[in-house]
């Protein structure tokens, strides 16, 4: 088992587009954006966390970097599930230039980005997200004027299921049969197990709650982390402020909605 190769090179429909593409604003805007990042630096960080894919046997696991930057384009464009995330990248020329991906190359499937986002850990998430920010404020940015914090609803890839079964499959997941298929090999994916119901605005909703402090002056995401959509906004408040300390300045302002007041 090693890495799959996704090398940019040119297939038909990128030689028939390619005049075209000095015209695409969308991609003059992420090709900027790739060059702002030294990529490097976040491959090194993941690759020490990361180790799938780096044993001789099995199929071939996509490169990490590939799959962190597929979630940054869920992140940075509000795409509210996996599914649909690779439906995106599949339909959108700017997304295949972001990620380096020939047109004639499919996204990775949506499982793919669940396992992912799974086996990385929350401390490998903050370095990159402390990297990513550190080399903006290199480059001249200020960071931390200002912190607006709010939660969003994702929804699950799942199939929505009961309360009652959510808790079965948890305690059935925590015991040592459970994390082996019917042959005894190792479970390379299951169900959501995050995942559980809330009721907003009077819509039941199954899924996750994404909570994240965002750099009112440029936008940047500072700190975010995934919850069961249960969970209530007053909890993450600290956590947001805490982790958006990417540098040694202080947090001016903290803006928040009426959500995140202690009950």
């Amino acid at each position: 088992m090693g890495f799959k190769k996704i090398n940019k090179e040119f297939s038909f429909a990128d030689v028939v587009l390619e005049s075209s593409k000095k015209h695409n604003r969308s991609i003059k805007n992420m090709e900027k954006l790739n060059k702002s990042i030294d990529w490097n630096r976040v491959e090194d960080i993941l690759m020490s966390h990361y180790t799938v894919g780096l044993s001789g046997e099995g199929a071939d696991a996509y490169p990490p970097l590939l799959i962190f930057k597929c979630l940054l384009l869920q992140k940075w464009f509000r795409i509210n599930s996996d599914p649909e995330l690779e439906n995106q990248i599949n339909d959108r020329w700017s997304f295949k230039e972001f990620l380096q991906m020939p047109l004639s190359k499919p996204s990775p499937d949506h499982s793919t980005f669940s396992r992912f986002r799974s086996r990385l850990s929350k401390k490998a998430m903050d370095q990159i997200n402390t990297e990513i920010l550190r080399q903006f404020e290199s480059q001249g940015l200020t960071i931390n004027e200002g912190v607006a914090i709010d939660a969003r609803l994702v929804k699950s890839a799942s199939r929505p299921i009961s309360n009652e079964q959510i808790k079965n499959f948890r305690n059935k997941h925590n015991t040592p049969e459970g994390k082996f298929d019917k042959n005894g090999n190792p479970l390379k994916f299951c169900r959501d197990l995050d995942s559980d119901w809330v009721v907003q605005k009077d819509t039941p909703h199954y899924g996750l709650k994404e909570h994240a402090s965002v750099d009112t002056n440029h936008g940047f995401v500072l700190a975010t982390t995934m919850t069961p959509a249960s969970v209530n906004d007053t909890n993450y408040l600290p956590y947001c402020t805490v982790y958006s300390r990417h540098t040694k300045q202080p947090i001016e302002k903290v803006y928040a909605d009426k959500g995140y007041l202690p009950s």
